[in-house]
């Protein structure tokens, strides 16, 4: 006998070390192990956070409203003619000024002929000789001539000169300019432009929140809907044992005798049942932790244990049960994100209106800067760069927009008007709600004693059909209604305690404090 256990020590040996092994491969998970595991892989959670980036971009965007804003800018531009200050007669005019000042005087020298004839009598009277008095004429009119025509010329050069001292040459122009302009007052609008940046990051954030606790109240959902499938993969185990122990004695009975094969037949049916019954338990409990493996971001055939798995009492009292349903309800309302988003909506749609009235009320704005150009025409028209700083002030009053603004505004108020009366319903939701779980969470806790008062009954019930059937008092008929009354009161008392936690999910997410514990 020694030597047979000797032989079997290295065979449980490995089997224990198998299990060991087993045992540490499946992941140990807590519920709030799960739900960090969910908040971390969750895509809409992080999604969520960008938004919430996204947010405080725009927060700091609208925050520059309130300082100078600075540009530059720089064109350049080819025409096919230029900019010309004079026109074409004017350009002909001075481009023939010689030739004009030229035909001026020879109407001018006509009087000088006469004149000249005249002394050349009166120098012929005076004995002169008439040769010599047309040779010095002859030689006053060639000189007076002579000077006109270098008179004229030099006028049309000069001419010329004025012509091109007035050509732009503007067909290849350089622009550019250094420009900041500050807002002094712009109706309000940069302000309430502001806040509504400020309410849309408060927005993200509570749409985040209850992103957030919709995740957990998944996750929840899941965990513990694994934990009610594995208690009752363990009460469908033990039932069927129970079975399986009285089929064996009936067995017995039917060789010796003293039970009829109807009897026999009646327990095999239950153990079929039973056997059905546990394998549908097994076949649920893996959908349902591939669900949760796939809710908190694992693989979904991820050998994960539950720490409530084994836990023989799942739902014990809190201060939440015995609070009132007017705090409660004081509670969710100070806390729900979905109540705080749509407040926040009643405040977005003031700052619009603030917005749309803004463009009502005149803007003023300080200017400055520094402007170059090629040419120029600081001093004259010049082929290089030239510029000049300057500085202003832009005011600009709306007159007449056909009640445009008007009716924006009255749209925002329709907005706003729309936006309360969804918070006013939210509230009237909420509370009913709350009142709704409260009174669940109630029921939940009254049917958890009630089927722990009847596990004392059906155990003792079991207890005493077997005691009586060993002593062959008791049919194995009863037996078996005694094991299907402890099978029920086991199965209820566990619907119960899963009923008692979910419904304690529900309310915290009705009163908005499904978060994770810290």
């Amino acid at each position: 006998m020694k030597n047979n256990n000797q032989r079997w020590l290295p065979l449980m040996a490995l089997t224990a070390l198998l299990s060991f092994c087993d045992a540490q491969a499946q992941q140990l998970l807590s519920l709030d192990s799960c739900r960090a595991m969910a908040l971390r892989n969750n895509k809409q959670l992080s999604i969520s956070r960008l938004k919430q980036d996204v947010a405080a971009n725009l927060r700091r965007s609208a925050r520059t409203k309130y300082l100078p804003h600075v540009s530059a800018i720089g064109t350049y531009e080819h025409t096919s003619k230029e900019i010309s200050i004079l026109n074409n007669d004017q350009k002909s005019s001075l481009l023939n000024l010689g030739n004009s000042f030229a035909t001026g005087m020879q109407g001018a020298l006509q009087p000088m002929e006469a004149f000249g004839q005249q002394v050349g009598t009166m120098l012929q009277q005076l004995g002169i000789p008439a040769e010599a008095i047309q040779q010095m004429m002859g030689s006053i009119d060639a000189t007076v001539k002579g000077d006109i025509q270098g008179l004229a010329g030099k006028l049309n050069s000069e001419g010329e000169k004025i012509v091109d001292a007035f050509r732009t040459d503007t067909r290849n122009i350089w622009t550019g300019s250094v420009h900041a302009i500050q807002p002094v007052f712009m109706g309000g609008s940069i302000v309430a432009m502001n806040r509504l940046a400020d309410l849309n990051e408060q927005l993200t954030a509570n749409s985040a929140n209850a992103r957030q606790q919709a995740v957990i109240y998944a996750t929840d959902q899941a965990y513990w809907q694994v934990v009610s499938l594995k208690n009752k993969k363990r009460l469908a185990e033990s039932y069927l044992e129970l079975l399986r122990k009285l089929d064996s004695d009936v067995q017995k009975m039917i060789n010796e005798g003293v039970a009829t094969r109807s009897d026999g037949l009646s327990v095999s049916v239950k153990v079929s049942e039973a056997e059905m019954t546990v394998q549908k338990v097994n076949d649920g409990l893996v959908l349902s932790k591939m669900l949760l493996c796939q809710t908190i971001g694992l693989p979904m055939n991820e050998a994960v244990t539950l720490a409530d798995e084994d836990s023989n009492e799942l739902a014990t009292p809190t201060a939440d049960d015995y609070a009132s349903p007017e705090s409660l309800a004081a509670m969710a309302l100070d806390n729900r994100p979905e109540l705080k988003m749509l407040e926040t909506t009643v405040d977005m749609s003031h700052q619009l209106t603030n917005i749309m009235k803004a463009a009502n009320l005149p803007q003023v704005a300080l200017m400055g800067g520094y402007a170059v150009s090629n040419p120029n025409v600081f001093n004259g028209f010049e082929k290089k760069f030239g510029g000049y700083w300057n500085v202003g002030l832009l005011v600009r009053v709306p007159i007449w927009n056909w009640g445009d603004n008007l009716y924006k505004v009255r749209a925002t108020k329709g907005a706003t008007a729309i936006a309360n009366l969804e918070v006013a319903e939210a509230r009237e939701k909420i509370e009913l709600q709350v009142n709704q779980q409260s009174f669940r969470v109630e029921e939940a806790t009254k049917r958890l004693a009630m089927a722990n008062a009847g596990i004392e009954k059906a155990n003792e019930n079991l207890r005493t059909a077997n005691l009586g059937f060993s002593e062959g008092v008791i049919t194995p008929t009863v037996v078996m209604e005694a094991q299907t009354a402890w099978l029920q009161a086991q199965s209820q008392k566990i619907d119960a305690e899963i009923d008692v936690c979910l419904s304690r999910v529900d309310m915290r997410k009705a009163l908005g404090k499904l978060i994770i514990d810290n």
